[in-house]
């Protein structure tokens, strides 16, 4: 099972402040939802996939995304490809789109329906995006150790009670998936084969897992709640850090590139098109 955990590699990512990658997941996002065109969402969600190998996130966590997004990506065909007909017709700026195939008119309620090549295009435009936004915060959150983060996003002015909520939900998801697996195991040695039950079987062997997670869960939030009022927890961020977090050449020089980035993206989607729909398709 993948583990959500710091990433301990000497990388140019992971050198950077946290403010800086907290700069570079606003930018990447808003040039994910600028474009509308394939080709460039394409681009851009393998350049952040491939930085993400570079750091050294496992496969596992691709194929951990690709499998809960799958069905979600194979409705978007469906749907866009079918369905998607104004929205795509005012994006190429023609009456009439090209049919992949059409549904007879025999079959009830969807008889005449027909997938056009435009709907297929811009779904593959929607998966890139949500690709290029799930890849983003890994790419940030995975290279940044979690002692760091709370400095940094401390030192960025934002609530210390929502920087310790989120901290402690990275905290707990090792424990949670570490539990799961526990769980699973004893299940497992108990006789019960998993892997040759049925899709039904399955469901109700995680639903008695997820029961017992969250009854799990529940225990360890009120230990805490506990704990925090032991030690008198206010949510204060005036208080002291054992951890630094300093700014240095090489955040102000990305953040000064990714502010150009934006600009330029912004620049020649308004000026030469680039990035939108019809952009090397239909032009």
């Amino acid at each position: 099972m993948f583990k959500f955990e710091y990433i301990e590699h000497n990388t140019f990512f992971n050198r950077l402040d946290f403010r800086t990658k907290l700069v570079m997941i606003v930018i990447i996002t808003l040039i994910a939802f600028i474009w509308d065109s394939p080709i460039t969402e394409g681009i851009l969600a393998v350049s952040v996939g491939s930085a993400c190998l570079l750091v050294g996130i496992k496969l596992e966590y691709f194929r951990l995304v690709l499998k809960i997004m799958l069905p979600f990506y194979i409705f978007m065909l469906i749907t866009m490809g079918f369905f998607n007909v104004d929205q795509v017709k005012t994006l190429i700026n023609k009456n009439t789109l090209t049919p992949i195939f059409s549904i007879p008119q025999t079959y009830w309620w969807i008889g005449g329906a027909s997938m056009s090549q435009e709907g297929i295009i811009y779904a593959l435009n929607v998966i890139f995006k949500t690709l290029t936004m799930i890849l983003v915060i890994p790419l940030a959150i995975f290279t940044t150790d979690i002692n760091q983060m709370v400095v940094s996003m401390a030192r960025a002015k934002i609530p210390y009670k929502v920087i310790f909520v989120f901290s402690s939900t990275l905290r707990f998801f090792p424990l949670l998936l570490g539990e799961i697996e526990t769980i699973i195991e004893a299940q497992k040695l108990r006789g019960l084969a998993i892997e040759r039950m049925g899709l039904i079987s399955k469901l109700k062997v995680y639903s008695t897992v997820a029961v017992t997670l969250i009854l799990n869960t529940m225990a360890k939030s009120q230990k805490l709640e506990i704990i925090l009022q032991s030690k008198a927890f206010s949510g204060s961020s005036n208080r002291t850090y054992l951890h630094k977090s300093l700014l240095t050449m090489a955040d102000y020089i990305t953040i000064v590139l990714l502010v150009f980035l934006l600009i330029l993206v912004l620049a020649c989607y308004s000026k030469f098109g680039v990035g939108k729909f019809a952009w090397l398709i239909y032009s």
